[in-house]
């Protein structure tokens, strides 16, 4: 691809989110057909099972490592120059932020990402609940509740005004990541080979992981051709949500990855569903149901935004650059998720009887 030919065709903005576009559709895709999700893999997890949802998770977080890793040693991108190693991180966000986004998700029955998806595919209850975790993390950012996340995230940062790389932290090669990600996908075949998952599944999960590399190298090589700073950045759902909704509510909005993020993602999943005619309109079932998918949604909206990520922007994305918040939030996710599955779903179940 001709970057320099196609920016003097159309302009740095509208390039920007054409990557963005591209890079969503590419991970609606995959995210769909492989039925990935944080969530699904926790509450799996949480029940004492290591099965088809916690194999496709790690095989999207392998991939994503592998990928990335394997695209930095061979000179197409360079993390350092990532804007979330290049900012100062929040341990006490990545703590607080990914324990809120971990229950929340759980309520929620989704992550921001799955949401979209399951949005995309005729699920009424994740366009509702998608909407809400858009707002509440607009409202942190820039709204009413950024002056509470201004103050959780600045209880313990990270040094030196950059956010701490863990591979260099820990006095490894480069490549340690590349084979961290071998290991963790042979893991990953492993569990796969033995629950009996069809190949095809297996694909469409090393796609998720695929979509997070290809927005690195493409943002990164942006970066290199054109004269105003663009932010080094890839596949992450609690800022592009926010600015997205932002870009067709404020008219002087301007176009950037984020922006075409989130349609194609949009686009991806639903093109999926269509042609595996699995799209199918579905709503809350009663009033409890909505307001546990609203509260999720709200806690995950303020939780992505203190964490610096959502399950995909920390948990992934910012895994497969080793930033030092990244892991830490993502670990804190996987906690709230188990606690809030024992907690509110697996007392619900030994109450009652019957699934909640």
């Amino acid at each position: 691809m001709n970057i320099v030919a196609l920016i003097e065709r159309i302009g740095e903005a509208p390039t920007a989110a054409l990557f963005g576009l591209i890079t969503g559709i590419v991970f609606g895709v995959a995210a769909q057909r492989s039925k990935f999700c944080l969530r699904a893999a926790a509450v799996e997890f949480a029940r004492g099972m290591m099965k088809d949802k916690v194999a496709v998770w790690l095989l999207t977080f392998s991939t994503a490592l592998v990928w990335v890793q394997g695209a930095q040693l061979l000179g197409l991108f360079e993390s350092a120059d990532a804007r979330m190693m290049a900012v100062p991180g929040s341990w006490s966000g990545a703590i607080i932020g990914g324990l809120m986004f971990g229950a929340g998700m759980v309520l929620a029955r989704g992550c921001s990402g799955r949401l979209l998806v399951l949005a995309a595919t005729g699920n009424l209850r994740s366009v509702v609940a998608g909407l809400v975790f858009a707002v509440v993390a607009q409202m942190s950012l820039s709204g009413m509740l950024s002056p509470l996340r201004d103050n959780l995230a600045m209880l313990w940062v990270t040094p030196d005004g950059r956010n701490l790389d863990l591979l260099a932290f820990a006095g490894l090669p480069q490549y340690a990541g590349l084979l961290l990600g071998l290991f963790t996908a042979g893991l990953a075949l492993y569990i796969s080979y033995k629950e009996e998952i069809g190949f095809s599944r297996l694909v469409f999960a090393s796609g998720v992981g695929f979509s997070v590399a290809l927005g690195w190298v493409l943002t990164y090589s942006l970066s290199q051709v054109v004269f105003d700073p663009v932010q080094i950045e890839s596949a992450t759902f609690s800022g592009p949500s926010a600015h997205t909704l932002m870009y067709f509510l404020d008219r002087n909005a301007v176009l950037e990855f984020d922006i075409g993020l989130v349609p194609g993602v949009v686009i991806g999943s639903l093109c999926a569903a269509l042609l595996t005619r699995e799209f199918k309109f579905q709503g809350f079932s009663d009033e409890s149901n909505m307001r546990r998918a609203l509260t999720g949604a709200v806690l995950m909206g303020f939780g992505a935004m203190l964490a610096g990520g959502c399950a995909i922007g920390a948990g992934v994305t910012g895994g497969s650059i080793f930033a030092g918040t990244a892991w830490l939030a993502l670990f804190c996710m996987w906690i709230g998720a188990v606690i809030t599955d024992y907690l509110v779903d697996q007392r619900g179940m030994s109450t009652s009887g019957q699934a909640v």
